[in-house]
């Protein structure tokens, strides 16, 4: 049989199992390093196919399959953890099949799906492993949503000499049955603002006895706004979302705080427009609070946190061209998301691939934003992350002189 007719079978005959395996995952979840039942869980499928596991600090592990003959190692992940959110028991349309058992804890950005489709290629190319060369890496990655795993998962891998990695994100702005591989920059890096701007506490019938860092606070919102429109390279998005500010108590009306803080994040996907951006706050903060005869500390969350992915061109060629030939229909271009993922972490071992798997079905009510209590998926979608992964996965590791 022809390896893209095998697949297509091999899709067929695992839907039933990529389906209960994310009803699983998703009845299950657990937050960011905390996934100690998840990863067992993925530790009991692993152990049937008979691949050693290599434990990596946390709750994260990887596995690895060898062909037994030479060739590249292709490092295939997939994240697992959920979000601290209350599932809505419906979807954007209806009432959902299946919810979360564990309330306020809820698989809010696909990474159940995430982990059934690696089950799944796993199964697929354990079971066809004289279709490639080389070796393949099963990584399941500890708290992505938090960064709690990745720089343990990379400390383990340093010692294998990778050539690639290959993963996919289910994306709810792309409808089921697209695939994106684009090249270049595909999702944001991410900056996290933590900004603390001190002044004097005192009491409210007095504020020229104080120093009220409420006034210079806003005053930094004001002044970041005016700064995103003028200091800021125009071609080059960065983002800029407040997502609190906090600072006296409203059952005392009369007390002016000694200390305001503001959180948010910027988003990016050019490395040195983001750095630039983060400069940009910094002064603004500064020199605001100055002026308002107060100061500002920015504490140990306020840092680069993320970096764009960014697909490696080559990489990204041969993928699209893996799935033209065996899902000629699905390929679309130009597609860049503004939230931001660990797995931009691999391109400091290897070259990288990140595929956007869409998920959108109107129909059955999915679409929603990620991170949204109303998110859910499109089972159908685990199908073609099936295909996308295993398709890329023996098209990177055949033969010279394989068809």
């Amino acid at each position: 049989m022809l390896i893209n007719d095998l697949i297509l079978k091999s899709s067929e005959d695992y839907e039933d199992y990529l389906i209960k395996t994310r009803n699983y995952l998703h009845k299950n979840p657990e937050l960011s390093g905390k996934e100690t039942n998840t990863s067992n869980f993925l530790k009991r499928e692993i152990s049937k196919l008979d691949l050693k596991i290599h434990e990596v600090d946390g709750t994260g592990f990887y596995a690895v399959l060898d062909s037994g003959r030479k060739g590249k190692v292709l490092g295939l992940r997939s994240d697992i953890d959920a979000l601290p959110i209350l599932e809505n028991e419906k979807n954007l349309s209806k009432k959902r099949l299946i919810c979360s058992n564990n309330k306020g804890i809820m698989h809010a950005c696909g990474h159940d799906g995430h982990m059934a489709i690696l089950l799944a290629t796993a199964k697929f190319l354990v079971k066809n492993k004289d279709k490639i060369n080389g070796k393949v890496i099963f990584i399941f990655e500890e708290g992505e949503e938090q960064g709690t795993g990745i720089e343990s998962m990379l400390k383990s891998l340093e010692k294998i000499d990778i050539d690639a990695f290959y993963g996919n994100h289910l994306t709810s702005f792309m409808d089921t049955g697209q695939i994106s591989m684009d090249q270049g920059p595909v999702m944001a890096g991410c900056a996290v603002l933590s900004i603390n701007i001190i002044g004097k506490g005192g009491h409210g019938s007095r504020p020229d006895l104080s120093i009220n860092p409420i006034f210079a606070a806003s005053n930094i919102l004001n002044g970041l706004t005016t700064a995103w429109s003028n200091q800021l390279d125009v071609t080059k998005t960065v983002t800029l979302g407040v997502g609190s500010i906090n600072g006296g108590s409203d059952l005392a009306p009369n007390v002016i705080p000694d200390k305001v803080k503001i959180t948010g994040t910027l988003r990016f996907f050019d490395m040195n427009e983001g750095k630039k951006s983060m400069e940009v706050v910094e002064n603004i903060c500064n020199l605001t609070a100055k002026a308002h005869n107060c100061r500002v500390e920015f504490d140990k969350l306020h840092r680069i946190a993320a970096y764009p992915v960014n697909n490696d061109n080559e990489l990204a060629k041969n993928g699209q061209q893996a799935i033209k030939e065996i899902l000629p229909n699905s390929i679309v271009k130009d597609k860049k998301w503004f939230a931001s993922e660990s797995f931009s972490r691999y391109s400091e071992l290897a070259p990288s691939l990140f595929s956007f798997i869409g998920t959108r079905n109107k129909d059955l009510g999915s679409g929603a934003e990620h991170h949204n209590e109303y998110f859910d998926i499109d089972d159908k979608s685990l199908i073609y992350g099936f295909i996308a992964t295993s398709k890329f996965a023996v098209n990177y590791l055949k033969g010279e002189n394989d068809g």
